[in-house]
């Protein structure tokens, strides 16, 4: 059997009332040459059931470890030159993918879509900030996540050469992986919407953790070490981490959250 150009990951962990709406997204797919593989985290509800009805689906079981965990376990049994990953809460229209494969050359190796937001059963307007852009991508996402994952087509090699998600991140490990990948690569955009968004629900982990900067932090002293940039991009850089860590601190201080204070104090005393 000839390996499918793309394979499609989604991660679930106790989603049983929205699996079934993400999955058969994915199956309304006007491009038909993929994979689909549901990694279920350890679900305690019925989502691993409800995955498994699907024959479509290729099921893999793991016990509980985090969504990056999911992520990258899907993408080291994919067979697909290109990996595409959707959020179990959220919901592709029909010409995703083939929108995304119009695009594919030599020089390309991460194409993202536009998107709409739904919140609490209703179209929201996106902030500015959040619109979504093509070609360097760099400074821009040292302020806030541009890329959302469910969005994506990537080359799997660049996956894997960055190392996938960081499975140490409860939070951000996207914006951890798409800082590194656009420290290094330029990114195509199919600008208009080809999935959506959905929010306003509890099991969000932005509704589970407070201070996310602080991952950001860490993900931007990271790129501050380990790539070489334009003193342009640097001086961003530099900019962007210490004003994040000056919130920080001011909001550690408030609240008597002192456990992370010492690391971000030392992250900005080693800026020079």
């Amino acid at each position: 059997m000839s390996s499918p150009l793309i394979s499609v990951i989604i991660p679930v962990f106790n989603r049983e009332r929205l699996l079934k709406r993400a999955i058969e997204s994915v199956l309304g797919q006007t491009y038909k040459k993929y994979e689909l593989i549901v990694v279920d985290d350890g679900s305690v509800d019925n989502s691993l059931e409800i995955a498994k009805s699907y024959k479509e689906a290729i099921v893999i079981e793991k016990t509980n470890g985090g969504v990056s965990s999911a992520r990258n376990l899907g993408a080291k049994h994919a067979r697909g030159e290109w990996l595409a990953f959707l959020d179990s809460d959220d919901e592709w229209l029909p010409l995703k993918l083939d929108k995304q494969i119009e695009l594919i050359n030599e020089e390309v190796h991460l194409i993202h879509t536009e998107e709409h937001w739904i919140r609490n059963g209703s179209f929201v307007n996106q902030p500015k900030a959040y619109k979504k852009g093509g070609g360097d991508q760099f400074e821009k996402s040292l302020k806030l996540c541009a890329i959302s994952p469910s969005t994506v087509l990537l080359r799997k090699s660049l996956f894997d050469q960055h190392g996938g998600f960081r499975e140490d991140y409860p939070v951000c490990e996207d914006y951890d992986l798409w800082l590194k990948i656009v420290s290094m690569h330029k990114v195509a955009l199919v600008d208009e919407p080809l999935i959506n968004k959905y929010a306003g629900h509890e099991e969000q982990l932005s509704f589970q953790y407070k201070a996310m900067d602080y991952w950001r932090v860490k993900s931007m002293k990271w790129i501050l070490d380990n790539r070489e940039l334009s003193t342009e991009k640097l001086e961003s850089l530099k900019a962007v981490l210490k004003k994040k860590i000056d919130i920080l601190e001011k909001g550690y201080r408030k609240h008597s959250n002192l456990e992370n204070l010492d690391e971000i104090l030392q992250i900005r005393d080693s800026i020079v």
